[in-house]
């Protein structure tokens, strides 16, 4: 018996230190992939997460942690990759680690699920951070639409005590140095369509509840509600000829952030939709790079 529980630790052990190239034929080669690590130590899979380290070895790499968009109820930790394919290639080819993470949808549990398990699994990859090589101390965060909005919540609220915000209620440990804001949300009392009265709109199936029937609800849950001194570094980036989350969103939470003092900078790109390769362009990659070099480095 005592043999096959050895047996078993090793083979434990073995499958959580297991390494693999990534599918994706965008990162470049070499890259190392640490995949489908449960962070909140339970069987469900929208509590994974993915981790890819740089080819060039090294004691510790700064962290990005991407979280993907789709409404709060779409997609997974492969979204928005397939047309920030140079942005992730910069990524690696310059030292940073990237960590994919999943969340709960909100056709699965609505508001505050989402937040809190983007901070568990941030709490995670910080409680973790030497078995995987990562800088604890370097955190940024990275969103796109949905997974925007939930980067600036988390974001704005790291140095809150918003209890609801976390799994077990603690305050986590982990602070974020950066974060990258794509055309996420801001705030839900203006946002463009919460007046909708289709109770499966994305926003009401967010919040379990119209916007105006609980705005004290939607409040909670906007990131410009948590805007003050003390919050990290943001750079935020917008279509101009965004169909889904209205410019005004992030002009207002980069107006929050200058009057609290926050440096932050605002890029609307020209002629761009809600998402696309657009904003994989040159000049947005460069600005994104800049950034991380200043705060991560």
């Amino acid at each position: 018996m005592k043999k096959l529980i050895v047996l078993f630790l090793l083979f434990s052990n073995c499958a959580i230190a297991q390494t693999s190239t990534p599918k994706q034929p965008f990162f470049p080669k070499g890259t190392v992939l640490y995949g489908d690590i449960n962070y909140a130590g339970d069987t469900l899979k929208k509590h994974l997460l993915d981790i890819y380290l740089p080819p060039v070895v090294k004691s510790s790499y700064p962290l990005i942690v991407w979280v993907h968009g789709g409404a709060w109820m779409l997609n997974d930790k492969y979204a928005d990759m397939g047309y920030m394919t140079e942005t992730l290639k910069g990524f690696i080819d310059k030292g940073y680690a990237i960590a994919s993470i999943d969340y709960r949808h909100s056709t699965t549990a609505p508001f505050p699920a989402q937040i809190q398990d983007c901070n568990r699994a941030v709490e995670f990859l910080y409680r973790h951070a030497a078995k995987y090589k990562l800088d604890k101390d370097k955190i940024a965060l990275i969103g796109f639409s949905a997974g925007g909005h939930l980067a600036s919540l988390m974001g704005l609220s790291n140095n809150d005590n918003i209890k609801g915000f976390y799994a077990d209620g603690k305050k986590p440990s982990f602070k974020i140095k950066l974060v990258l804001d794509f055309y996420g949300p801001s705030d839900f009392l203006s946002i463009k369509g919460n007046e909708s009265t289709d109770p499966n709109s994305p926003l009401t199936l967010l919040l379990g509840a119209r916007v105006f029937d609980r705005p004290d609800l939607a409040k909670i849950a906007s990131p410009v509600t948590y805007v003050d001194k003390n919050d990290p570094p943001f750079l935020i980036v917008q279509g101009e000829k965004d169909e889904s989350v209205n410019p005004g969103q992030s002009i207002s939470l980069s107006l929050h952030l200058k009057l609290a003092g926050v440096k932050n900078e605002l890029i609307i790109v020209p002629n761009a939709p809600h998402y696309g390769v657009m904003f994989d362009a040159g000049d947005v990659r460069n600005k994104v790079f800049a950034w991380l070099d200043e705060y991560l480095k």
